[in-house]
């Protein structure tokens, strides 16, 4: 490997990396809905899922500090929703809690659980994540030595500042560490930027890489490519 250092850590992304994402919102907004309908049923019958969408994207815009904290965001959005049509402001916790239980509710590729197990034996693990995932409700907390949030830690990818943060603690140089995640700005070329290898985890087989032009240090499809790749870093 000349002069590159062996991998020491694996920090991974979460959305969209160990699980898909976009179907779990979907439901868990569409939860919410029906919960409101039950519970705040003004704000239910003023806006539809697609509305209350709208003023969220329409709130962060104007407040681009929320990104830091996206169910901060919903919190904030659903707020004024309430406070728009008179609801009771009471049963906005309530809310948030159902969505939060269903954001939670994820199925992993199939591939996460046996890879992270064999990952682990050859290198120290942890995490960094933009979104709100809990890793002790989904079951995968004991997998990861550290987890850093951006709604905890202050500041989100691609920002270097949460990729050394993690390196830091984690006892591990950015040089030695490797970062595997699905989006190529706030992944790949967020982690390259902090001194730290990138794995695009690209499980669609997508080439928005040669449009984007940012080069993955790895292109892999699933977990298993993953630790093959590692294999022959570790070898070399």
């Amino acid at each position: 490997m000349n002069d590159i250092a062996r991998p020491k850590a694996i920090l991974f992304d979460l959305d969209d990396t160990l699980w898909p994402i976009g179907p779990v919102i979907a439901e868990a907004e569409r939860g919410l809905h029906a919960w409101l309908a039950e519970h705040a049923p003004k704000v239910a019958q003023a806006f539809t899922i697609e509305q209350l969408r709208e003023q969220r994207m329409a709130l962060l815009a104007e407040k681009p500090e929320h990104h830091l904290d996206l169910i901060g965001l919903r919190r904030a959005a659903l707020e004024a929703a309430f406070r728009h049509v008179d609801e009771d402001l009471a049963r906005l916790d309530g809310a948030i809690r159902h969505f939060t239980a269903a954001r939670n509710t994820v199925e992993l590729y199939h591939d996460v659980l046996p890879g992270l197990q064999r990952l682990a034996e050859k290198v120290t693990l942890g995490s960094v994540s933009n979104g709100n995932a809990d890793l002790e409700v989904i079951g995968l907390a004991h997998h990861f030595k550290v987890s850093l949030a951006a709604s905890r830690f202050g500041k989100a990818k691609p920002d270097p500042g949460i990729f050394l943060a993690a390196c830091e603690a984690l006892g591990v140089a950015p040089g030695e560490t490797v970062y595997v995640g699905d989006d190529l700005r706030l992944d790949v070329e967020g982690a390259q930027k902090a001194g730290l290898r990138a794995v695009w985890m690209n499980r669609t087989g997508s080439t928005a890489h040669l449009e984007a032009g940012i080069v993955p240090d790895a292109i892999c499809r699933d977990v298993g490519e993953l630790i093959a790749w590692l294999e022959q870093q570790l070898a070399d």
